[in-house]
């Protein structure tokens, strides 16, 4: 057999839709004033610190953590006040437990569906596992949704309820997923909508509440309700990027199944400790996401005061703006050692779309400084 080239046998191997992909990108930040990734800009208190620093010295790194920490669980049920009858399933981050649905859900010919502009690893994840893919767009000021083309200035990117409704019956999808508050447009879709999509739905419906810190509302008091619910939640947002933990709520019939699916050992032993030791400590981010909330809306006031930019309302702890040079101003940012996130030419709806992480004040007053320098004297 002659010889051939590893790229030569994974363009025969590899499923054409993996091949066709790009990979999830994440920029060097280095040097930069990070305000891309939705992470809390605030440091554990140094007191915290201290304790966890004395945790993980205790720990026996040296053994496979926790398969089902229970003690963990105790501590996610006391913080989110869990009835006693729902149930908890861990994940390596909420993207672990996306797929983790995706697979369980994926009989031939099943459908995923979100709306659309979401958070992408819904679409991404059900390319990873071959499963059909359907997005609904929101909608705009003008009440005109037309896919495949831009409405620059007017979206408003607000839930397309009898669209949305419609495609589930056409649809009859599996799995539903729907970000509350969404990313990356920051708004929270109105309860009683969500409450008809849930009740409409023939399959599982997933609201992701990764940003429920900075929200004002939560579909946890209602699991009990909709037997096709599952409630997800990332404390990523909360101040533990770097520890990647999330988790799902809802009733035991289908954690025990996608408990046959989680990966052994996949929340690590440093993860588990300090995780339950910051879950001890709460309140003490709970008042840090509480500071963020203020300074978003001290930055959403300052944005909305550029006549050049046009910012949209925002329950999360960023923000969405348009201007009409996005990658322009995205890049004139970063020469001024600022990094945020462009999402122009993402989605067609984001055309000209910007996204900033709600930093400290004085990130947030170095980024508006940065962008009026750059609004004003184009370099």
């Amino acid at each position: 057999m002659p010889p051939v080239s590893a790229s030569s046998l994974a363009n025969s191997l590899l499923r054409r839709e993996i091949l066709d992909l790009h990979a999830y990108h994440v920029p060097d930040s280095a040097g930069y004033i990070k305000l891309d990734a939705m992470e809390n800009p605030y440091a554990v208190p140094q007191e915290l610190r201290e304790e966890i620093a004395v945790t993980v010295a205790h720990a026996a790194i040296n053994r496979y953590p926790d398969p089902d920490p229970a003690y963990l669980k105790k501590k996610i049920r006391n913080v989110t006040g869990l009835p006693p009858e729902i149930g908890v399933l861990l994940g390596n981050g909420s993207d672990e437990l996306i797929q983790l649905l995706a697979m369980a859900t994926n009989k031939p010919g099943a459908t995923l569906l979100s709306v659309e502009p979401s958070f992408v690893m819904y679409k991404m994840i059900a390319t990873f596992t071959g499963m059909r893919y359907v997005g609904v767009p929101l909608v705009d000021n003008s009440g005109v949704n037309k896919p495949g083309t831009t409405h620059s200035g007017v979206a408003d990117f607000s839930l397309d309820l009898s669209a949305t409704l419609a495609a589930i019956r056409r649809e009859q999808p599996a799995l539903v997923f729907l970000a509350y508050p969404n990313n990356p447009t920051g708004n929270l879709f109105p309860a009683d909508a969500v409450a008809q999509i849930i009740a409409e739905s023939p399959g599982l419906v997933v609201v992701d509440e990764a940003y429920y810190a900075f929200a004002c509302g939560s579909f946890i008091p209602h699991l009990a309700s909709y037997p096709n619910l599952l409630v997800m939640r990332t404390f990523s947002k909360l101040g533990m990027a770097g520890l990647r933990l999330g988790f799902l709520a809802g009733s035991a019939a289908w954690l025990e199944q996608l408990e046959k699916l989680r990966l052994p050992y996949n929340i690590g032993v440093l993860p588990q400790l300090v995780a339950g030791k910051l879950l001890e400590h709460h309140d003490v981010l709970l008042r840090q996401a509480e500071q963020i909330k203020q300074d978003r809306a001290g930055l959403y006031r300052q944005l909305s005061e550029i006549a050049a930019v046009r910012v949209y309302p925002s329950e999360a702890n960023f923000l969405l703006f348009r201007v009409a040079n996005a990658t322009g101003v995205f890049d004139g940012l970063k020469r001024r050692g600022v990094l945020i996130k462009n999402l122009n030419g993402g989605h067609p709806m984001l055309n000209g779309c910007l996204r900033v992480t709600v930093g400290t004040p004085e990130e947030n007053e170095r980024f508006m400084a940065a962008l009026k320098e750059i609004i004003i004297q184009p370099a």
